[in-house]
């Protein structure tokens, strides 16, 4: 049966990494450190990333405790970066710059370490961990090279996480809102409001403490209802002074009108 050039192209392709991987496993069992570590240079010249790290990673035991240790351990971790195996890659950074502080790779290592957990980290619906634990990295890369060439990139890269940790706030308050558990989200809200006031969110988080305070009084009990209808128009003044001009004023005022409304009848009662 004759193969189709698609199938002759395999064939050979598959021939060559077999070769390939041959000939690294024969450098590696040479006992020629030299050489190893002269192939693996090559290779990551070209940017081969994973066949330099395997020759990196045969050759590292030869030069413990040599000038050429930091180097190896370096060039294996950047292959680790550039492959995008982040995990790994991060592992081997942290490593790295806990055991060669004075090397001269220690900036280029830290900044690596912090933008590996930088591509690890998940958008905004997700656990946060390790958006938090990038900027952790981004913060100690900046305290310890305060004059990087890196610092503007980082600075807009820590101005995204941060943003992707406000958002997350407001996702976490928001379902509670959702779900009509009203306590919960005020709460929520509250503290999102606090830990980021600078959140792109600010309005809307803002106006759902007084919708959620409002459904959140309309609910409760009578004997309730009279101090967080008061809380809630705490929340519609606060909101009306900081955005009087929002789109959501005449919900919150009519919110606010039905509350005083309930506490004037309420008063009149009590007389």
């Amino acid at each position: 049966m004759k193969r189709t050039f698609r199938q002759a192209l395999g064939v050979i392709v598959s021939a060559v990494v077999l070769c390939g991987c041959s000939g690294m496993n024969a450098l590696l069992k040479s006992g020629q450190p030299d050489r190893i570590y002269a192939k693996a240079l090559e290779y990551y010249e070209k940017e081969k990333w994973q066949r330099a790290s395997t020759l990196f990673e045969g050759a590292q035991h030869y030069y413990i405790g040599t000038q050429r240790e930091d180097s190896i351990s370096y060039f294996n971790a950047r292959c680790k970066f550039k492959g995008r195996d982040y995990d790994t890659a991060s592992e081997l950074l942290d490593e790295f710059r806990r055991k060669f502080g004075r090397s001269a790779f220690i900036e280029e290592a830290e900044g690596m370490y912090a933008m590996c957990f930088y591509y690890l980290a998940p958008g905004p619906s997700r656990d946060q961990t390790l958006t938090t634990q990038a900027l952790i990295a981004i913060d100690e890369f900046m305290s310890h090279h305060p004059e990087s060439r890196y610092t503007d990139d980082f600075l807009k890269i820590r101005e995204e996480l941060t943003g992707r940790l406000q958002e997350k706030a407001y996702l976490n308050a928001y379902t509670y809102y959702k779900i009509g558990r009203y306590k919960s989200a005020i709460t929520a809200l509250k503290n999102a409001l606090k830990e980021y006031p600078e959140s792109r969110r600010r309005e809307e988080i803002m106006y759902l403490i007084v919708d959620a305070s409002y459904r959140f009084a309309s609910n409760s009990i009578a004997s309730k209802q009279t101090d967080r209808y008061l809380a809630m128009l705490d929340s519609y003044l606060s909101f009306k002074e900081a955005y009087p001009e929002s789109a959501h004023i005449k919900e919150a005022e009519r919110m606010a009108q039905h509350a005083r409304d309930y506490l004037d009848r309420n008063n009149k009662d009590n007389l």
